[in-house]
């Protein structure tokens, strides 16, 4: 089965086009807040290296966040549509997941940990499982200075993977025993998308089109911005 990876959840937009003999074609771009532009494009110049037609697509996976509200959005919406004009299933997977997914050979915890602006971050917590990893509870949304005392608090040797562990080295560096990654995995990519899916696809874990929904993890900021406006006490907005 030929499967079209769709990510766009953070600052990079990007697809992959593989299956059981792994990716054959991806593109990625990192052009700030030109998701909707650089998206269908990248998906057409991907069908072009592979030597596929849309029409030959088994499956479309997509990444669902948490992540920023505009690319999901683009990345969800792009995902539904050709799903549904194809008639194929989708593969929802978490932007945390596939952060995590390319440190799979540590055996140190693994902090996976994405930039979601206004000094948050969402993060989640996985371990090393044969041939992957496995989330330790829930994905949440807070600020680096609680994550920091999540992780003190665990006291373990652990990676930190994602540009928001990037973007808030100076206040994780606090951490004993601990690693930021500062090159190779910044952010959940398209490639490994397509694998992680082709494994769930040969289970059948898949859903319909209008079963896909981002998760958010908290509300958009045209949505806060509303209420702060209304006289509620909220965040202030800033731009994704």
């Amino acid at each position: 089965m030929l499967i079209l990876g769709v990510e766009s959840a953070t600052a990079q937009v990007g697809c992959a086009i593989g299956g059981h003999e792994g990716v054959l074609a991806s593109a990625h771009s990192t052009r700030a807040r030109r998701h909707a532009e650089s998206l269908v494009p990248s998906i057409e110049f991907a069908c072009r290296q592979a030597r596929v037609e849309l029409a030959d697509l088994g499956a479309v996976a997509v990444d669902v966040g948490p992540g920023l509200f505009t690319g999901l959005r683009v990345g969800v919406a792009t995902a539904k549509a050709l799903a549904h004009a194809l008639r194929v299933p989708v593969i929802p997977i978490s932007s945390l997941d596939l952060l995590a997914f390319p440190a799979r050979f540590t055996d140190r915890l693994i902090a996976a940990v994405i930039d979601a602006r206004r000094g948050e971050v969402f993060w989640a917590l996985y371990r090393q499982v044969p041939g992957g990893v496995q989330r330790i509870g829930e994905a949440r949304v807070s600020t680096p200075e609680e994550l920091l005392g999540e992780l003190q608090a665990r006291g373990e040797e652990m990676l930190l993977v994602g540009d928001g562990a990037l973007r808030h080295a100076e206040v994780l560096r606090d951490l004993r025993k601990a690693e930021v990654c500062s090159h190779g995995i910044t952010h959940p990519s398209a490639r490994d998308l397509v694998l992680l899916a082709h494994h769930q696809a040969l289970r059948e874990e898949w859903v319909q089109p209008w079963e896909v929904s981002p998760t958010y993890l908290r509300k958009p900021d045209a949505e806060i911005h509303w209420t702060t406006r209304a006289g509620v006490p909220g965040p202030q907005p800033a731009a994704d």
